[in-house]
């Protein structure tokens, strides 16, 4: 990085000092993980100069040969692994994507029942604080006190509000969905079935969970920097007929590809990122080698493991455990909360984020839930036994955690660890 270092040398200096931190460190986040090199390398390439409105084959602008091909191959590729009749490669994060497939499907003050956000739903679900919810109007439900989708809820919900949308996603909830019986309900009240699956993405593209659009959902939508190892975007993948996006379809489930294209382009933004673009088109590649279908089963064997040794070690998780990556424990019965937790263990040198649980009696910023996954690390190699030593670090800490002796030679032990995982292209 001779550039960076010469043209800025403050800028240069923060990007060594974080190499360093997640170097020596846990990435145990279930919104992060390591890009590869290939990944890392197209972001800062040519394709960051270049002006793109519009779709491969029908821009506004001239000289677009190139960003075509790169478009419609990320495009192709989605679909196929996807199993989607169309994919739309272009919006900028899961916020705006989540943003771009309401307006495409809805207009203002139609409803959309989703998963309650205690209950492990997304703020951009429909949480009060955001600018959605000002739109649309947002119907909850919640889970059971076993931690399962309350059905029976969720069904009585649809047939009083009439949603235009039924929402099937998380960003904290430990279990496999039950698709077909979102499928079913959405086709009793005549609403459209969207499942955002940000956080598992990359299960799904390597086979490994269940994909929504194989069992009648009409959209899905992904981040593709979390468990998919790519550059920070998203993919909106749906069914239904593909014409010009430059031209209004009906709004029809038929026509909802379309419909989505418009949204994102003209709707709610303009130029796409088309280096962004480039690097998902990299990204897809490589979910496509037997490499990365390795990395996905490893990461849920991995997972197993995280919550039998939590279990072993006496740690309440929510639902009992999991079907996917991720493990929320539950701090709610002891002398703790989840943001003590998650600053006792950045002590040490484990990244995690404070969570809350179902119906949770503390506030947001300190919530009663931990969440906890392993694909990064299992990014850099760790297996099974490596999993239960990292439990030991954790509980070691947690148990320790007002002794900054015992934590200061626990970071340590971390970073000696973490010796034998390097981060891709570090």
């Amino acid at each position: 990085m001779p550039a960076i270092q010469t043209t800025d040398p403050e800028i240069y200096a923060a990007i060594l000092a974080e190499q360093k931190r997640q170097s020596e460190g846990m990435e145990l986040i279930a919104s992060e993980n390591y890009q590869s090199p290939a990944v890392l390398a197209v972001q800062s390439s040519v394709f960051a100069n270049k002006y793109s409105e519009g779709f491969p084959g029908k821009r506004y602008y001239w000289w677009q040969e190139n960003t075509d091909i790169i478009e419609q191959l990320a495009i192709d590729r989605a679909k196929k692994i996807f199993h989607a009749d169309h994919a739309n490669v272009q919006a900028l994060s899961g916020a705006a994507a989540n943003l771009c497939v309401y307006s495409a499907l809805m207009n203002p003050g139609d409803t959309v029942l989703w998963m309650d956000l205690s209950h492990g739903g997304h703020l951009t679900h429909g949480a009060p604080v955001t600018f959605f919810s000002k739109i649309f109007n947002f119907i909850r439900y919640k889970t059971t006190a076993e931690g399962k989708i309350d059905w029976e809820q969720v069904r009585a919900l649809a047939r009083e509000h009439k949603p235009k949308i039924i929402l099937a996603g998380f960003s904290a909830y430990p279990r496999e969905l039950e698709y077909e019986k979102f499928v079913e309900i959405a086709n009793e009240v005549w609403a459209v079935a969207f499942a955002d699956m940000s956080h598992i993405g990359g299960f799904i593209a390597a086979g490994v969970l269940k994909n929504p659009l194989d069992y009648g959902f009409h959209v899905m939508m992904t981040t593709t920097h979390k468990s998919l190892r790519g550059p920070r975007g998203a993919l909106i993948l749906s069914k239904g007929i593909v014409s010009n996006p430059l031209k209004k379809p009906e709004d029809t489930i038929e026509n909802i590809p379309t419909r989505i294209d418009r949204a994102v382009f003209p709707g709610m933004q303009w130029g796409p990122h088309m280096n962004t673009i480039c690097a998902i088109a990299v990204a897809l590649k490589e979910v496509e080698s037997p490499e990365f279908k390795a990395y996905a089963e490893q990461a849920l064997k991995n997972a197993q493991v995280l919550a039998s040794e939590l279990v072993t070690r006496n740690y309440k998780l929510v639902t009992g455990g999991t079907d996917n990556h991720m493990v929320i424990i539950d701090f709610s019965w002891t002398e703790i909360d989840g943001s003590v937790a998650e600053k006792t263990l950045d002590k040490i040198g484990i990244s995690t984020s404070k969570s809350t649980i179902p119906d949770d009696p503390n506030p947001p910023f300190r919530p009663s839930g931990l969440r906890i996954w392993l694909p990064a690390m299992t990014t850099r190699g760790v297996k099974e036994d490596d999993v239960k030593k990292i439990v030991a670090f954790m509980d070691e800490a947690l148990k320790n955690k007002d002794n900054e002796e015992v934590l200061s030679e626990l970071k340590n032990k971390v970073k000696d660890f973490c010796k034998n995982f390097p981060v891709p292209g570090l």
